[in-house]
Protein backbone atom coordinates (compact mmCIF):
# COMPACT_ATOMS: atom_id res chain seq x y z
CA UNK A 1 0.00 0.00 0.00
CA UNK A 2 1.15 3.68 -0.77
CA UNK A 3 0.13 6.51 -1.81
CA UNK A 4 -2.14 5.47 -4.46
CA UNK A 5 -3.92 3.20 -1.69
CA UNK A 6 -4.74 6.67 0.24
CA UNK A 7 -5.42 8.17 -3.25
CA UNK A 8 -7.62 5.93 -4.20
CA UNK A 9 -9.58 5.47 -0.42
CA UNK A 10 -9.60 9.39 -0.91
CA UNK A 11 -11.68 9.20 -4.14
CA UNK A 12 -14.89 8.01 -2.15
CA UNK A 13 -14.85 11.58 -0.67
CA UNK A 14 -13.75 13.38 -4.14
CA UNK A 15 -10.51 14.69 -2.27
CA UNK A 16 -8.38 12.25 -3.96
CA UNK A 17 -7.50 15.39 -5.81
CA UNK A 18 -6.42 17.74 -2.72
CA UNK A 19 -3.25 15.29 -2.08
CA UNK A 20 0.10 16.93 -2.62
CA UNK A 21 3.09 15.28 -3.70
CA UNK A 22 6.75 16.74 -2.88
CA UNK A 23 10.04 16.80 -4.69
CA UNK A 24 11.31 16.73 -1.01
CA UNK A 25 10.93 14.77 1.78
CA UNK A 26 8.10 14.97 4.28
CA UNK A 27 8.68 11.99 6.47
CA UNK A 28 9.62 13.92 9.46
CA UNK A 29 7.02 16.82 11.15
CA UNK A 30 9.75 19.13 10.53
CA UNK A 31 10.19 18.45 6.61
CA UNK A 32 6.62 18.05 6.15
CA UNK A 33 6.33 21.79 7.49
CA UNK A 34 8.79 23.04 5.60
CA UNK A 35 7.15 21.04 2.57
CA UNK A 36 3.62 22.90 3.14
CA UNK A 37 5.09 25.70 5.07
CA UNK A 38 3.06 25.76 7.88
CA UNK A 39 3.91 25.21 11.35
CA UNK A 40 5.23 21.60 12.96
CA UNK A 41 2.71 21.62 15.31
CA UNK A 42 -0.14 21.42 12.48
CA UNK A 43 1.20 18.52 10.97
CA UNK A 44 -0.96 15.40 11.79
CA UNK A 45 1.41 12.43 12.67
CA UNK A 46 0.31 8.95 12.71
CA UNK A 47 1.53 7.04 15.30
CA UNK A 48 1.47 3.32 15.21
CA UNK A 49 1.19 0.99 18.21
CA UNK A 50 0.46 -2.96 18.86
CA UNK A 51 -1.89 -3.95 21.51
CA UNK A 52 -1.73 -7.50 21.52
CA UNK A 53 -2.42 -8.86 18.19
CA UNK A 54 -3.63 -5.79 17.23
CA UNK A 55 -2.35 -2.89 15.81
CA UNK A 56 -4.07 0.65 16.00
CA UNK A 57 -2.99 4.30 14.52
CA UNK A 58 -3.02 7.90 16.58
CA UNK A 59 -3.30 10.60 14.37
CA UNK A 60 -1.78 13.55 16.81
CA UNK A 61 -0.31 16.84 16.62
CA UNK A 62 3.23 17.57 15.11
CA UNK A 63 4.69 19.04 18.72
CA UNK A 64 3.36 16.15 21.16
CA UNK A 65 4.59 13.39 22.55
CA UNK A 66 3.12 9.86 24.32
CA UNK A 67 2.31 10.46 27.69
CA UNK A 68 3.01 6.89 28.97
CA UNK A 69 0.66 7.39 31.80
CA UNK A 70 -2.15 8.27 30.19
CA UNK A 71 -1.66 5.67 27.27
CA UNK A 72 -1.88 3.02 29.92
CA UNK A 73 -4.47 4.68 31.14
CA UNK A 74 -6.54 4.04 28.14
CA UNK A 75 -5.47 1.23 26.17
CA UNK A 76 -4.35 -0.84 29.71
CA UNK A 77 -0.71 -2.02 28.89
CA UNK A 78 2.40 0.35 28.06
CA UNK A 79 3.01 1.69 24.93
CA UNK A 80 4.72 -0.16 22.33
CA UNK A 81 5.15 1.04 18.63
CA UNK A 82 5.02 -1.23 15.75
CA UNK A 83 8.41 -2.20 14.15
CA UNK A 84 8.94 -1.25 10.13
CA UNK A 85 7.75 -5.21 9.39
CA UNK A 86 4.59 -5.30 11.30
CA UNK A 87 3.54 -1.80 10.04
CA UNK A 88 4.11 -2.91 6.53
CA UNK A 89 2.15 -6.21 7.21
CA UNK A 90 -0.87 -4.78 9.33
CA UNK A 91 -1.45 -1.32 8.51
CA UNK A 92 0.01 -1.18 4.88
CA UNK A 93 2.36 1.92 5.01
CA UNK A 94 5.80 2.47 5.55
CA UNK A 95 7.53 4.80 8.21
CA UNK A 96 7.21 8.51 7.20
CA UNK A 97 4.03 8.26 5.31
CA UNK A 98 2.13 6.36 7.83
CA UNK A 99 -1.61 7.75 7.56
CA UNK A 100 -5.01 6.66 8.13
CA UNK A 101 -6.15 6.49 4.39
CA UNK A 102 -6.12 3.42 2.58
CA UNK A 103 -5.27 1.47 5.53
CA UNK A 104 -5.77 -2.82 6.26
CA UNK A 105 -8.84 -3.80 7.95
CA UNK A 106 -8.85 -3.98 11.53
CA UNK A 107 -6.86 -1.50 12.46
CA UNK A 108 -8.18 1.01 14.89
CA UNK A 109 -7.89 4.75 13.91
CA UNK A 110 -7.94 7.10 17.00
CA UNK A 111 -7.44 11.08 17.15
CA UNK A 112 -5.45 12.97 20.04
CA UNK A 113 -7.47 16.15 21.58
CA UNK A 114 -4.00 17.87 20.61
CA UNK A 115 -5.25 18.35 17.08
CA UNK A 116 -8.94 20.11 18.05
CA UNK A 117 -7.18 23.08 18.27
CA UNK A 118 -6.65 23.45 14.69
CA UNK A 119 -8.54 24.58 12.03
CA UNK A 120 -6.90 22.38 9.17
CA UNK A 121 -4.20 19.58 9.81
CA UNK A 122 -1.26 18.34 7.06
CA UNK A 123 -1.73 14.27 7.74
CA UNK A 124 0.38 12.23 5.30
CA UNK A 125 -0.70 10.16 2.34
CA UNK A 126 0.61 6.83 2.09
CA UNK A 127 4.31 7.77 1.00
CA UNK A 128 7.16 9.81 2.47
CA UNK A 129 6.31 13.12 0.40
CA UNK A 130 2.63 13.51 0.58
CA UNK A 131 0.30 15.49 2.63
CA UNK A 132 -3.45 16.63 2.43
CA UNK A 133 -4.66 19.44 4.30
CA UNK A 134 -7.89 18.84 5.78
CA UNK A 135 -10.13 20.26 8.74
CA UNK A 136 -11.06 18.63 11.19
CA UNK A 137 -14.14 17.51 10.39
CA UNK A 138 -12.71 16.33 7.41
CA UNK A 139 -10.31 14.12 9.26
CA UNK A 140 -12.84 12.95 11.60
CA UNK A 141 -14.84 11.81 8.05
CA UNK A 142 -11.98 10.54 6.11
CA UNK A 143 -10.16 8.57 8.85
CA UNK A 144 -13.03 6.74 9.84
CA UNK A 145 -11.94 6.72 13.55
CA UNK A 146 -13.12 5.32 16.64
CA UNK A 147 -13.10 8.25 18.97
CA UNK A 148 -11.29 11.41 20.16
CA UNK A 149 -8.66 10.24 23.22
CA UNK A 150 -6.05 12.41 24.97
CA UNK A 151 -2.99 10.24 25.78
CA UNK A 152 -0.24 12.88 24.54
CA UNK A 153 1.51 16.20 25.92
CA UNK A 154 2.73 18.75 24.04
CA UNK A 155 6.71 19.39 23.95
Amino acid sequence: MSIENAREYLKKFNTESRVLEFDVSSATVELAAKAVGCEPQRIAKSLSFKIGDKSILIVTAGDTKIDNPKYKAKFNTKAKMLTRDELLETVGHDIGGVCPFGIKDGVDVYLDESLKRFTTVFPACGSANSAIELTIDELEKYSNFNEWIDVCTIR
